[in-house]
């Protein structure tokens, strides 16, 4: 007779796969993260500068900064991450990239940069106005 282990809920999976994370996944999502949060504070002095009535030189541009801080998340991440992912090493002793090391940057910066644009522009903004 064989005695099975306990079946774990979906939570206890989730939350064991949250703490055992890769250590590539963590090193593009942080990169990838500290990008976009210095970028979003920097949106964030533009939006109340304006909102409070400063006369910046462009007129009104939120729209195409907010945009060009996407980019420049997806490019400024993918980037950092090229440069601090490199593939597994296996037997040889030297590290390689490639493009897969950029690539998982990108895939990393795209919900982050939406997501942190999201509570700058939805949370913070309405604090500091």
């Amino acid at each position: 007779m064989t005695i099975l282990p306990p079946r774990r809920s979906w939570l206890d999976i989730r939350w064991r796969q949250f703490r055992n994370a890769p250590r590539p996944v963590v090193r593009a999502v942080g990169a990838n993260l500290l990008v976009a949060g210095i970028l979003g504070i920097a949106y964030l002095a533009y939006d109340v500068a304006l909102t409070r009535g400063a006369r910046l030189p462009g007129g009104d541009l939120r729209t195409f900064f907010a945009a060009l801080d996407v980019v420049l998340v997806l490019v400024v991440g993918s980037t950092l991450t090229y440069l601090i992912v490199p593939l597994p090493r296996g037997s040889s002793a030297g590290s390689q990239r490639t493009g897969w090391s950029a690539a998982l940057g990108l895939f990393a910066s795209v919900p982050i940069a939406y997501l942190v644009l999201v509570i700058v522009i939805q949370i913070l903004r309405p604090l500091l106005t």
